[in-house]
């Protein structure tokens, strides 16, 4: 919601990653990455095209711009049907305004998808948790789970989707074949795909206490892939690296991802033990 108000309050201009980055997380370090999956994130709850957008569009290397019609809101200033808004002036008197009917539909379908898309993210959680409060007493989870989530395509023009699922079921072979490790199918992972549920619920959902997620881009000839390693139970991200290859090290990025993972896992795990015993 914070980056679709910073973006319309700049309508018809290019907003920098960087600018983003300051207005809309400001006070939290946070990479890139986040950006990129809020963007994803609002395309996917307002119906847009990223090749064909209505409402946000990339500028590739600059950042992001608001192609939509935007005007201040003010509570029963638009008549049905007359397309007249009463904007604020600096005295503190008001001043009508006349817009095209056609932009007041817009401005009304931005702010109405704007509150569902709030809306579907609150029955999303509270469906994914079964609409009761559920403390980690509640249910015992194995320390040495892991759950992966489909990896994000954030590729330009989101065409490497193949290549971003096909990494996400290669990681749950791999880890599904260390002993002692438990790890959900597959089919429990991508059914995720596209949720916006925070990564505490996905957990208890899936009944482990770790989660990875990761992205992919791409640059010319080479691949970025993002991966991380969250325990659940804090939220805290215990392991995070980036991977730049060659396309066609594909096999080398899951190998590294998984030995990162796996040792990561196994400190984890062990620091988690000894805290136990104290």
């Amino acid at each position: 919601m914070r980056l679709l108000i910073c973006l319309a309050e700049h309508a018809g201009e290019v907003v920098s990653i960087d600018d983003l980055l300051n207005q809309v997380w400001q006070g939290v370090t946070v990479s890139q990455d986040s950006v990129y999956q809020a963007v994803a994130s609002l395309r996917r709850e307002l119906g847009d095209d990223s090749k064909s957008p209505t409402y946000i569009e990339t500028v590739p290397r600059l950042g992001y711009r608001m192609l939509a019609t935007v005007a201040p809101w003010q509570e029963g200033s638009i008549p049905i049907g007359t397309g007249e808004v009463k904007a604020a002036e600096p005295n503190g008197g008001y001043k009508s305004r006349r817009y095209k009917p056609g932009s007041v539909v817009i401005i009304t379908a931005v702010l109405c998808l704007a509150l569902a898309f709030i809306l579907v993210s609150v029955f999303r959680s509270k469906l994914a948790s079964g609409g009761q409060p559920t403390s980690s007493a509640d249910v015992s989870v194995p320390q040495n789970s892991i759950a992966v989530l489909p990896f994000l395509d954030l590729t330009e023009g989101m065409h490497e989707e193949t290549f971003a699922d096909g990494m996400t079921e290669e990681l749950i072979d791999k880890f599904s074949k260390i002993p002692g490790l438990r790890v959900p199918a597959p089919t429990s992972s991508f059914y995720f795909k596209g949720k916006q549920i925070p990564v505490a619920e996905i957990a208890r959902s899936m009944g482990v206490a770790y989660v990875l997620d990761g992205s992919v881009r791409k640059s010319g000839g080479r691949l970025r892939v993002a991966a991380r390693l969250v325990r659940a139970e804090n939220g805290y991200v215990v392991w995070t690296d980036t991977y730049d290859r060659p396309v066609g090290d594909i096999l080398m990025i899951q190998d590294d991802i998984a030995g990162g993972v796996t040792k990561a896992l196994k400190a984890a795990i062990g620091n988690q033990a000894g805290a136990g015993q104290h």
